[in-house]
């Protein structure tokens, strides 16, 4: 799915992007796929995009930690 339709960037564009690279920001984003934001209605999106890769990782990495601390 197009998520920036002023640089014609896929949702798939910007996951390869924050996975293989590991981008703390979105201007990371944008520079790794060798444009800059516009218009801006897309920063909504990739944010939420690069918080669930990080989420996910989180989720790997802890390997259940916080249950334990929970317990």
């Amino acid at each position: 799915m197009i998520i920036c339709s002023c640089n014609v960037l896929s949702d798939e564009d910007v996951r390869s992007v924050i996975e293989a690279e590991r981008t703390r920001s979105i201007s990371q984003v944008y520079g790794r796929l060798g444009c800059s934001p516009k218009c801006g209605r897309c920063i909504r999106t990739i944010r939420r995009l690069m918080d669930e890769a990080l989420d996910g990782a989180c989720a790997t990495s802890c390997n259940g930690c916080v249950q334990s601390i929970q317990s």
